[in-house]
């Protein structure tokens, strides 16, 4: 990943609403959301949920797929991750504490 498309996705990520969808979306895992539920799970209208969508899709962080009538999406993963280790790799030099941040907790 590019600086660009890191500044762009994490300008995507910076704002509420968009933050509560990638909750949302990170939640249902690779089933997705259709657009009614991601604007019931963060309890927006359906239209300003359409344009915040739009907005991760243009960063590339959310994905969609038409189904009839319906349209569901889906957090993409990997695209997230991007963002993550390139914080981590080109801004942070790799500090070991920032990378016990990321590490999954111990059970």
């Amino acid at each position: 990943m590019d600086d660009t498309a890191a500044r762009i996705a994490l300008a995507a990520l910076a704002h509420a609403s968009r933050l509560k969808i990638v909750r949302a979306l990170a939640r249902a895992g690779d089933q997705g959301l259709t657009a009614g539920a991601v604007a019931s799970a963060r309890e927006a209208s359906p239209s300003a949920t359409s344009f915040h969508l739009a907005k991760l899709a243009a960063a590339g962080l959310v994905g969609s797929e038409r189904q009839a009538r319906e349209i569901t999406y889906r957090l993409d993963f990997p695209a997230l991750g991007a963002v993550y280790g390139h914080l981590l790799e080109n801004c942070c030099g790799g500090n070991a504490i920032l990378r016990a941040g990321c590490a999954p907790p111990r059970s």
